[in-house]
């Protein structure tokens, strides 16, 4: 699983969004270590529609009709069983690293 991935899945995981929400999400959980562009944040949401991962919601009922062009996207099922996976496996690597005193523990 690619970063952007990764980052666009924890977004989506905790609600609903529009991409330009999406990319201020990650950009803030990240304390702006990570700034998803439009080529990588659509390629990816892309990627991540046609794998089924996530779902396209148009533009919700009672949204801000701010920009009718706004799509919201939402995580499936499948979606939340990758980012789980993933997670795990994240969290066995900086188990080893503690271990191993390459990252101090908290």
């Amino acid at each position: 699983m690619t970063p952007a991935v990764l980052h666009i899945l924890l977004s989506l995981a905790a609600e609903d969004r529009h991409g330009l929400g999406i990319a201020a999400d990650v950009k803030a959980f990240t304390d702006g270590r990570l700034v998803l562009g439009p080529g990588t944040l659509y390629g990816t949401i892309k990627r991540l529609l046609d794998a089924g991962l996530v779902e396209d919601l148009g533009q919700p009922s009672g949204a801000n009709n701010d920009d009718p062009r706004r799509r919201y996207y939402r995580i499936t099922p499948k979606g939340r069983k990758a980012l789980a996976a993933e997670t795990e496996g994240l969290a066995s690597v900086v188990n080893v690293a503690r271990r191993r005193r390459v990252l101090k523990t908290s």
